[in-house]
C-alpha cells in the first residue's frame, strides 16, 4: 500500500485531530467507567497505600488541567482535594472541554501534542482504568465493550454518551 505523506502545513491539524478524537476517547470511557458508581465508592481503595476511587478520580482532574495549562504555556501542577463523587465527575467532564475547546481555538500550543498525549492524556487513560477494574472490585463491575465499533466523536465530552454498541 503506497500512502502520500501529508503536507507539512497540514500535519499540526492532522495530529490536533487525532488528540482531540483521544480527549472523546477519554471522555466516553471515562464517563463509562464514572456512571452509576455506588454512593460509597469513592472512599473505596484496594488498600496496600493505594489511592481510593475519588482520590483517583480527582487526580484525573488534576491531569486535565495540567494538560490545559501546558497547551496555554503556563504549566502549572495542583493537588486537589477530592469532592464529593459527582462534583469531581463534573470536573472530569469540564476539564475536557475546556482543554478540548483550546486544542480547537487556533491558539498556538506551547507543548508538542506528542508530549500532551504521552503526558498528561495517556496518564489520564491508565487511572480510567484503574476506575474500571476498581469497580468490578467494589462489586459494582462496568460491561466490557467493542470499542472499536463504539460511536466517539471528537467534541462529545459530556456525560451523556451515545449507547453501547456492543458490550458483553
Amino acid at each position: 500500500m503506497t500512502t502520500t505523506p501529508a503536507s507539512s502545513a497540514s500535519i499540526p491539524d492532522i495530529a490536533r485531530q487525532l488528540l482531540r478524537h483521544t480527549v472523546a476517547t477519554l471522555a466516553y470511557r471515562g464517563g463509562k467507567a464514572l456512571r452509576g458508581a455506588p454512593e460509597n465508592f469513592s472512599a473505596f481503595s484496594c488498600g496496600g497505600g493505594c489511592r481510593s476511587a475519588g482520590e483517583i478520580l480527582c487526580h484525573i482532574g488534576d491531569l486535565l488541567d495540567w494538560a490545559l495549562s501546558i497547551a496555554k504555556g503556563e504549566a502549572k501542577w495542583r493537588d486537589s482535594k477530592p469532592q464529593r463523587w459527582n462534583e469531581d465527575v463534573m470536573r472530569f467532564h469540564d476539564g475536557l472541554a475546556a482543554f478540548d475547546e483550546y486544542l480547537i481555538s487556533g491558539q498556538p500550543l506551547h507543548a508538542p501534542l506528542e508530549k500532551l498525549f504521552q503526558g498528561p492524556v495517556a496518564d489520564a487513560l491508565t487511572h480510567v482504568g484503574q476506575i474500571a477494574i476498581m469497580r468490578r472490585l467494589a462489586g459494582s463491575p462496568i460491561k466490557g465493550e467493542n470499542y472499536f465499533m463504539a460511536d466517539i466523536a471528537a467534541g462529545r465530552l459530556g456525560q451523556e454518551q451515545t449507547a453501547a454498541k456492543r458490550e458483553f
